[in-house]
């Protein structure tokens, strides 16, 4: 593990700290009239999902973790937990649902999807960037309705709302990304 000044801490950093692994998730850097500048952080918890507000200054240390990532195929969902097989070993994990959060809609069967460990233990799963949806249902299309940016509401096949451009029609095949449920484009 790297040893970084409190200041170099990045959003998706991961350090240990009181004992824990925590992940940067926002960052402000204060300089304030008085005292010396510091960065103001909030992490959380990989293991539990607590949260916490720090204050690094320059002449803090602190530990930078470097996770391992494998490339691991999501087989099924059971009992709120999610099997996943690594497609050398053939050997099959198992993570909570709730690792991916507002992402876990966009989990399909057999995606192959990248599992962070730290050490032996699994933390976290990160899923493909874009991933390709059906449209289920959205209001018909409107001719003549051509503004450049206007958008209009529609539930893909997982059950996310997404907001898609007025020419897309039920049943049609869009790529959306995953991190914040936005349409990209027709598939």
């Amino acid at each position: 593990m790297a040893k970084i000044n409190g200041n170099e801490i990045r959003i998706g950093n991961i350090i240990e700290h009181d004992g824990g692994l925590w992940i940067a998730v926002k960052t402000q850097h204060v300089k304030p009239g008085k005292g010396g500048a510091f960065a103001q952080v909030e992490l959380k918890n990989l293991r539990n999902g607590s949260k916490l507000n720090e204050r690094f200054r320059s002449a803090d240390k602190v530990e930078k973790v470097r996770l391992e990532q494998k490339k691991q195929q999501f087989l099924y969902e059971s009992d709120g937990k999610l099997v996943f097989m690594d497609n050398e070993t053939y050997e099959q994990l198992e993570l909570d649902s709730e690792i991916l959060g507002e992402r876990r809609p966009f989990l399909q069967d057999g995606m192959m999807v990248e599992v962070e460990y730290y050490e032996e233990e699994p933390l976290s799963a990160r899923l493909p960037e874009k991933v390709i949806c059906e449209i289920a249902e959205t209001e018909p299309v409107v001719k003549g309705q051509t503004a450049a940016n206007s958008f209009k509401p529609a539930v893909l096949d997982n059950g996310v709302r997404i907001s898609v451009p007025p020419f897309v029609g039920v049943g049609e095949k869009v790529e959306v990304m995953t991190e914040t449920a936005e349409y990209l484009s027709r598939a």
